[in-house]
């Protein structure tokens, strides 16, 4: 495994605006997209902070900021809360079944509201149909896709790569006239449950972002586990500050050839 990871080849973004932080200056480092990336391998750099969009695998490499800290759920140990208990009980009259894939209409559609309806200020407004299919069905051979129903309307959509050490949540979108729902928070809960059966010990949340309001609610799934100064971390034991990640044997390159 080592081995295998010096010889990767990583690039950087130029500088870009922040998606999360006002008047703050970004930049993205990616996996070279002609790699091969077998579950091991995702395994190992989901374990170093990387996450995956679409068919890139990246983390942030920013000069100035290390507010985006990787954060996981220890799933042995995760107790739901009284207000997460409420939502699990909300949504017990779902159906929950696994698909293949969710490059269709129905689902496409339910995505063009939750976009149109909730993020419409985001990067990914307004929705379209390639950029959907490019973002959410272009896995790695080790996707899962879930669709929520009640009754027979589909209400939300999880999609969940599985690694060796735990699912990695990559999207949950719903029906925004569903917000009573808490369908957001149920979707993490069901992954909990999900990595539980499968005897997995993480679920990977993404980047907490702790003065991003949009990022801050995984901070409610407890014990919540962030990477920090290379190594991963109970929240409630860090002091204030860190740096993001662990030092990497890769070879950097500016940009794409």
């Amino acid at each position: 495994m080592t081995a295998s990871l010096r010889d990767i080849r990583v690039y950087t973004t130029f500088p870009h605006v922040c998606s999360y932080l006002p008047d703050q200056e970004a930049t993205t480092l990616f996996i070279d997209p002609r790699q091969q990336i077998s579950q091991e391998l995702y395994t190992q750099l989901s374990v170093m902070g990387f996450r995956r969009s679409g068919d890139h695998i990246y983390r942030p490499h920013c000069v100035k900021c290390n507010a985006c800290v990787p954060s996981r759920v220890i799933v042995d140990e995760f107790q739901r809360s009284k207000s997460q208990d409420r939502v699990w009980r909300r949504n017990s009259d779902l159906r929950i079944a696994e698909a293949d894939s969710i490059d269709d209409d129905e689902a496409y559609d339910l995505y063009r509201r939750y976009i149109e309806g909730r993020h419409s200020d985001g990067d990914m407004y307004p929705p379209d149909r390639d950029q959907y299919s490019s973002f959410l069905n272009n896995g790695l051979g080790c996707t899962r896709y879930f669709e929520l129903r009640h009754e027979d309307q589909l209400i939300a959509v999880l999609v969940a790569d599985q690694m060796l050490d735990g699912l990695s949540a990559i999207y949950t979108f719903y029906d925004p006239s569903e917000e009573k729902r808490s369908l957001g928070t149920f979707a993490v809960l069901f992954q909990i449950e999900e990595a539980k059966r499968l005897s997995l010990d993480y679920v990977y949340l993404g980047y907490w972002i702790q003065n991003c309001g949009k990022m801050n609610y995984k901070a409610r799934f407890s014990p919540l586990e962030l990477l920090q100064s290379g190594c991963w971390q109970r929240r409630d034991n860090l002091p204030e500050g860190g740096d993001l990640g662990p030092s990497m044997p890769l070879r950097f390159v500016d940009k794409p050839e």
